[in-house]
């Protein structure tokens, strides 16, 4: 059990059933009246946010948010099976909780599962990926000191814009929490 009073950025507790985590927090102590803690929250599940104030003796169950690092071997349908790299398990996943930048993951790309209580919620692909441009127009020498982009195709069928020197063949990287172009890959 953990009471509001211990509340710190971070940590996980139940609440009606649902997962949420600490965003902020504030101990108010006013002048007159009882103390309490003012909490903005985030559903882990759902990614909403709450702003509750809570009495400081009030107590919570603490919730454990599982999250393992799992290889994706493949896709069959609607169904994407990771590998446990412990036990060597498949294990399907909906692609329901998927989110919009899996769509940047190739096949034995390592990715953190999340769940809950057994019950997989979340995806979350590598920060950084290199991928490989399969298909975009023309570059052309000096076009490196323009913020011009043109539109370019990734070997996982992702579209994104990339700077016009980019072409088809490079390897580029890029940050899956925005889907957007960081540079070419080293190497």
């Amino acid at each position: 059990m953990i009471t509001a009073g211990d509340f710190r950025n971070g940590v996980t507790f139940e609440m009606d059933g649902q997962p949420m985590q600490v965003v902020e927090f504030q101990h108010v102590k006013p002048g007159k009246g009882a103390a309490f803690v003012r909490t903005k929250m985030k559903n882990v599940i759902t990614g909403a946010v709450v702003e509750t104030s809570f009495n400081p003796t009030a107590k919570f169950e603490e919730a454990f948010v599982e999250r393992k690092s799992m290889e994706y071997s493949y896709n069959d349908g609607n169904l994407y099976y990771f590998m446990d790299p412990e036990s060597y398990d498949l294990i399907p996943i909906d692609e329901s909780k998927l989110g919009e930048n899996f769509r940047f993951v190739t096949e034995n790309m390592t990715c953190t599962v999340m769940s809950y209580k057994g019950n997989v919620f979340s995806v979350d692909p590598p920060t950084f990926v290199d991928l490989e441009v399969t298909d975009t127009e023309p570059g052309f020498a000096g076009n490196t000191a323009t913020n011009t982009t043109k539109p370019a195709t990734l070997e996982t069928g992702a579209e994104i814009k990339v700077p016009l020197f980019i072409n088809i063949g490079d390897r580029i990287r890029i940050d899956t929490r925005v889907g957007e172009y960081l540079e070419r890959s080293k190497g």
